[in-house]
């Protein structure tokens, strides 16, 4: 079954190159492209391949490919290239970087380019829960490619050992403690050896795990404009009460902050048996777990819901009109829907379009990996990550804020009531 199912991937990839015309050195068009990871490793072996087979089927056109590290040296090195002089024409960076490049001054719209029926017809194919953060004053800034949800990856065999079914995961938060006290164990010193739930909250992405607290209880942290938050607000603070609640007072999740990166590495050991954490950690938990796991979408408070999380291509200014026509046809290219399906298999991130997902090659990796359809489903009620101008700063002060609640410095209602001061002040020249 495996074996049919990687000659099928292969296809897909295979199925999207064609012969190309005669060409000479002099025609072709270079761009430079900026892709948030570091070198080697096999995210990067991966989009090397898509790279050189783009360049195969279009040999107008030479990608070089630059590997900036994380997301957030990315966009550093991308700006401080734009401020030199030596930009590059396209880039893979966070959608929630939208408002910082565009006061930079760094990007333009894609919107010029966006002429012929075709074009417009693939503009319009993606899910529009990702075209929220890549859609501001009614112009597309970004073009959605990785993308993802959160999702609450479970252990099926713990859940067995405890009683419960492996096949029902918890569906509202009361559930969600429910199971977890009943996933919690200690040992005879009363020291715990498996926990019921964690949650990563240390680093940099406390805001988007705490997103998918706030959205379930009904409550948006940001307007569309990205220049107001509603940090202060009753759910808001109920939700932070709720998470310092799992673990101080449930004590299902280890108090304090918990690292992002560790958290998978504990889910696969056994060290607890649900965690939060990205639709792109799928493959990762598919190669390595030992035994059979299950994912769902977020429980339910007032209603379902996650926030959409990963990067967009952008469209740098420092483009020639002639760059701007390959840089399309590049992210035309990489987010058709062949590729897109081929992309998700291979890396677990969401397939960015409907069409996508009616591929041959996805409707078989489906078959296998019904997991995978999860985040896809969440789409239909999951809201933009949190954005604004000034993101960064904004986005340090509300993680800031959480942090001090999950430490016990702060109550969640002082925590949130400072975020909303200093969020409101940095914002101000923005409305």
């Amino acid at each position: 079954m495996r074996r049919n199912f990687l000659k099928t991937l292969a296809f897909a990839f295979a199925g999207a190159f064609c012969a190309a015309p005669a060409w000479t050195q002099a025609q072709q068009v270079e761009l430079e492209f900026y892709y948030p990871v570091a070198v080697g490793g096999p995210i990067t072996k991966i989009v090397d391949g898509m790279v050189s087979d783009f360049e195969k089927s279009h040999p107008d056109v030479k990608i070089k490919s630059i590997y900036a590290g994380s997301y957030q040296d990315s966009v550093a090195k991308a700006l401080t290239a734009h401020k030199g002089g030596n930009a590059p024409q396209i880039a893979v960076l966070l959608s929630t970087d939208m408002f910082t490049l565009i006061d930079e001054g760094a990007i333009v719209p894609f919107d010029p380019l966006i002429t012929s029926d075709e074009d417009k017809k693939w503009a319009s194919g993606f899910y529009k829960a990702f075209m929220a953060n890549s859609q501001t004053g009614g112009k597309t800034w970004g073009i959605p490619f990785q993308r993802s949800t959160i999702v609450m990856y479970y252990n099926k065999e713990l859940f067995k050992q405890a009683g419960l079914d492996p096949n029902t995961p918890p569906g509202t938060w009361e559930q969600l403690v429910e199971y977890g006290k009943k996933l919690t164990k200690t040992d005879a010193s009363g020291q715990v050896t498996q926990w019921g739930l964690e949650i990563p909250s240390g680093g940099a992405f406390a805001y988007w795990l705490f997103q998918a607290l706030t959205t379930p209880n009904d409550a948006l942290l940001m307007n569309e404009a990205g220049n107001e938050v509603y940090m202060d607000k009753p759910a808001v603070i109920e939700a932070v009460q709720f998470w310092h609640d799992l673990a101080y007072k449930h004590k299902i999740m280890p108090t304090g902050t918990i690292d992002w990166g560790t958290t998978p590495k504990d889910f696969l050991v056994g060290k607890t048996a649900m965690m939060w954490t990205t639709t792109g950690n799928l493959t990762n938990v598919r190669k390595n777990a030992t035994f059979e796991f299950g994912v769902a979408p977020m429980p339910k408070a007032k209603r379902g819901g996650s926030p959409t999380g990963g990067g967009n291509f952008y469209l740098f200014k420092s483009a020639t009109p002639e760059q701007q026509k390959a840089a399309l046809k590049f992210v035309k290219w990489m987010t058709s829907p062949e590729n897109a399906a081929a992309w998700s298999i291979a890396t677990g991130y969401v397939a960015v379009s409907p069409a996508a997902w009616e591929t041959e090659a996805m409707k078989n990796y489906v078959k296998e990996v019904p997991q995978a359809v999860v985040a896809r489903d969440q789409l239909e009620v999951s809201v933009a990550e949190f954005s604004t101008h000034d993101n960064q700063r904004v986005t340090k002060i509300l993680n800031d804020n959480l942090q001090a609640v999950l430490t016990n410095a702060k109550t969640p209602a002082q925590a949130m009531k400072d975020a909303q001061r200093d969020a409101d002040r940095i914002l101000r020249p923005y409305k």
